[in-house]
């Protein structure tokens, strides 16, 4: 399965060192690139199952075409916007469906363990190589906020303003063990066949993982109201949500590389911005750049606690920061929708000198 899209660009970032001290040889990095090419830039990091189609075309709009666009939130009027496909992904950057340059093969389940820390790393080779050295934002939700953190520390001075959105320091065990359930569904599926499927195989197991990710994505009331235990049409047993629930989860194993899941569920569940820097809190000495953190209520998987104690950090080191906690039904799902709730703060973060201001 590929899940590229059809007016995806390369760019060549030669060779990679991993943080497990393995190379990576001829490293692609796909991206999207729109808007004002004078603006200033805005670079997107994309979530677990989104890809560099942010913006996308009138024919095939993006997964933010609501927020990101002329006249919207964040104005390609004004801005340039730059999104890359995650190293491991599975929408044209280099990953597990990529020909390995030494085996002429597929990589498969050979394809090395990748951090969030080696994402960005390419990411940051791969602007240098399109002669971006400077951004005015850097935003992303979910395994997005996730690489925005990791920004912040890595390249401090690279970006005026970080947004993580739906984003925590560290993964929390709870979310551990939803993706501990999808990975086991997925290598329990004999047709996973330790990741040597070949193309075009249909994974159940991946179905199943997607089907899980779902109901930690949006909050209990959303559900209940939804479906209202409504059955499915001529069936005495099987109720709307499995329904909905069999429908994405087929949809998603369709369009979705297995082996590239798995990778992305590995390097989300590694994830802890203070490994090897002395806890999280002290990894914030490092932060520069100006931080407006969006939570959700109802996120299951990234407590909204937990997001503004890292807020509090920020602020007892000085550091310029602001805390916005958006009111939805839609729970962790909260940065994908109802951009009427908080995308002004967004707007009035990248157009104000302080961050403090996006909470007027």
């Amino acid at each position: 399965m590929s899940c590229q899209t059809e007016h995806t660009k390369k760019v060549s970032i030669g060779t990679l060192l991993l943080d497990n001290g393995k190379k990576l040889s001829d490293v692609e990095i796909a991206y999207e690139r729109g808007g004002n090419p004078e603006g200033e830039v805005i670079v997107v990091c994309h979530a677990l199952s989104g890809n560099q189609s942010t913006v996308g075309t009138q024919n095939y709009p993006g997964w933010w075409s609501e927020f990101i666009g002329p006249n919207l939130y964040v104005d390609t009027n004004r801005y340039q916007v730059i999104t890359m496909n995650v190293l491991g992904g599975c929408g044209g950057s280099t990953g597990p469906s990529s020909i390995n340059p030494e085996t002429k093969r597929k990589y498969g389940a050979s394809f090395p363990a990748v951090t969030i820390r080696d994402m960005v790393r390419a990411q940051y080779l791969a602007l240098r190589k399109l002669g971006i050295n400077h951004a005015k934002a850097i935003m992303g939700g979910s395994l997005g906020g996730m690489q925005v953190l990791e920004w912040g520390h890595l390249y401090p001075h690279f970006s005026e303003i970080l947004i993580p959105m739906a984003v925590t320091p560290y993964f929390t065990d709870y979310a551990l063990a939803y993706n501990s359930i999808g990975r086991h569904a997925i290598k329990s599926d004999p047709l996973w066949d330790n990741g040597n499927y070949s193309e075009g195989t249909i994974i159940k197991g991946m179905e199943i993982a997607r089907m899980v990710g779902l109901v930690t994505y949006r909050s209990e009331s959303l559900f209940n109201d939804r479906f209202n235990r409504e059955k499915k049409d001529g069936m005495d047993i099987e109720y709307q949500v499995d329904s909905y629930l069999k429908y994405q989860g087929q949809k998603f194993s369709n369009r979705f590389d297995a082996n590239s899941y798995l990778i992305l569920l590995q390097a989300m569940d590694q994830y802890d911005l203070g490994f090897q820097r002395s806890g999280w809190q002290n990894a914030l000495e490092k932060v520069e750049a100006k931080v407006c953190m969006l939570s959700f209520c109802g996120d299951l998987l990234y407590p909204p606690l937990l997001a503004e104690a890292f807020v509090e950090e920020l602020k007892k080191r000085n550091k310029n920061a602001a805390y916005i906690h958006v009111e939805t039904r839609f729970g962790h799902d909260g940065f994908l929708v109802e951009f009427e709730k908080w995308g002004h703060h967004v707007k009035n973060v990248l157009e104000r000198k302080e961050v403090t201001e996006c909470l007027t």
